[in-house]
């Protein structure tokens, strides 16, 4: 089963079918979770799974298992997949391409009549991104047991809409529970990342998740006219807030190798040109691959946070909201990957992903592995996002061979 391969043109077509749904003028997408477009592109992945002989399962957290028939069906599933929903500026790979691969994988092996002993899953995982619902991961982490089912459906936008709500209104509210057993889980996907591109390297074999920790900060002042209001006498949030965000890059700066810090989400009350302003909420994000690394990081921005609260007479809400601590990846199926990788004669290493990915959760529940193929400039959560045909082809090559390698034993 070595010399088998997937079919390039038709993986490439249903990525670029799929980014027309929420298509962007610059040629990204724009597919935030739990929206029609969402349900849009639910839809059709369904149907070509239907097409290709699978049976459908939603669970109520509205993940979506698409079913290839082992031998014995009554053993567990080796399973595939990502994420379809995007950031509001994203992509048309990121996470998409790891549900798509699936689906390439279960078609290649109906084109080869090739039974597996155990059924062959592929899968999506509701809101992955966590642009619309905090924090990310949700459904994943539901199926790992990381968060109840409760928690996860309740998990409101900024407009107060909650996950639970809009299942319902999509019609993706499944009626099976969530968590069952896996025998095996890849994710293929982009790096998101610049160095499987500067070497040249086909397929990175990941080996482990670097830790992250989200926080959500709100510091609040005064509201005042901007021109009677004296300097001295101002209680100025965003002036807090842009010292905290300051010292979040400092951070990031001081414990490299490795470390990122970012606050990406901002919002100012009253938000109006001559109003000192009342109350600013923030959003940051660190990541480490060292856990060790980012509980300092952690202190480091409570300490600093605090001072310049006080300094600034500003009350502060401080929250960490999430925590993922790093993850290594099964040995089998890294081996499994690095062993397709090779027999397949691609060029490959092994890599550490610096962003957060479903696999990390369902790595608590069952051997994980994953596979990353480069991704033009190593850019990701951006509509300039791109990957080669010949590299997305590879990596499901890879991700084919690992699974026949899990599935036939």
């Amino acid at each position: 089963m070595k010399n088998i391969k997937t079919n390039q043109q038709r993986l490439w077509d249903s990525l670029m079918q799929m980014g027309e749904i929420g298509g962007t003028e610059k040629g990204g997408c724009c597919r935030l979770a739990l929206t029609d477009l969402d349900k849009q592109a639910r839809d059709l992945f369904i149907k070509w799974c239907e097409d290709a002989g699978c049976s459908i399962r939603i669970d109520k957290i509205g993940n979506v298992f698409a079913r290839r028939p082992g031998k014995n069906n009554d053993l567990p599933p080796v399973v595939m997949g990502s994420h379809i929903d995007t950031q509001p500026t994203g992509g048309k790979f990121d996470g998409v391409y790891g549900v798509l691969a699936g689906l390439e994988v279960i078609r290649t092996l109906n084109d080869n009549n090739i039974e597996t002993e155990h059924p062959v899953e592929a899968s999506i995982w509701t809101n992955e991104e966590g642009s619309r619902f905090a924090p990310a991961m949700v459904a994943s982490g539901v199926f790992a047991g990381v968060f109840d089912l409760e928690y996860g459906l309740s998990r409101a936008d900024l407009d107060g809409k909650t996950m639970g709500e809009e299942l319902e209104r999509i019609g993706y509210a499944g009626e099976h529970e969530v968590g069952s057993p896996v025998k095996a889980f890849f994710e293929a996907h982009i790096e998101q990342g610049p160095i499987l591109e500067e070497e040249e390297t086909t397929i990175g074999v990941v080996t482990d998740a670097q830790g992250q920790r989200w926080y959500e900060v709100t510091l609040t002042g005064q509201e005042a006219h901007a021109g009677p209001t004296p300097m001295l006498r101002r209680k100025d949030a965003l002036v807090g807030a842009a010292q905290i965000i300051d010292e979040v890059n400092q951070i990031g700066l001081t414990n490299q190798p490795n470390a990122c810090a970012t606050v990406g989400l901002l919002q100012v009350f009253p938000n109006s040109r001559n109003v000192i302003p009342g109350e600013v909420f923030f959003t940051v994000d660190f990541r480490h691959p060292d856990d060790a690394v980012l509980s300092k990081m952690d202190h480091q921005l409570r300490e600093i946070s605090a001072k310049i609260a006080d300094e600034l007479q500003l009350e502060m809400k401080f929250e960490q909201i999430w925590y993922s601590p790093p993850v290594p990846f099964n040995k089998g199926c890294v081996e499994s990957v690095r062993q397709a990788a090779i027999d397949a004669g691609y060029s490959h290493r092994d890599i550490v992903s610096g962003a957060g990915h479903d696999a990390c959760y369902i790595s608590r529940v069952a051997p994980t592995g994953m596979v990353f193929v480069p991704c033009e400039n190593g850019i990701s959560h951006n509509e300039e996002e791109n990957a080669k045909p010949e590299h997305l082809h590879a990596g499901c090559n890879v991700l084919l061979q690992a699974v026949i390698n899990q599935a036939c034993n």
